[in-house]
């Protein structure tokens, strides 16, 4: 299992490899602190990604845990 500090370098480096992309925002949200109504958080970390255009839609993570991971999903949906 995942928590989120092991995560946190991880989400660091993918944020700073796709700083370039234009209106993408990687972010760190902790829901015990912040509620968000449309969001139904079934573990932790629970990873969403809110397309630009569909933000009322987000989408589950569902890649593996790791840099490529993320990337290869994130670059994926943002092309």
């Amino acid at each position: 299992m995942y928590l989120f500090f092991q995560l946190a370098p991880i989400y660091d480096e993918v944020g700073a490899q796709l700083k370039s992309v234009q209106d993408l925002v990687i972010a760190k949200m902790d829901s015990t602190a912040n509620e968000v109504e449309s969001v139904t958080v079934s573990g932790f970390p629970t990873i969403k990604f809110y397309p630009k255009n569909r933000k009322q839609n987000p989408i589950n993570y569902d890649g593996e845990r790791t840099k490529d991971g993320f990337l290869n999903w994130l670059k994926d949906r943002i092309t």
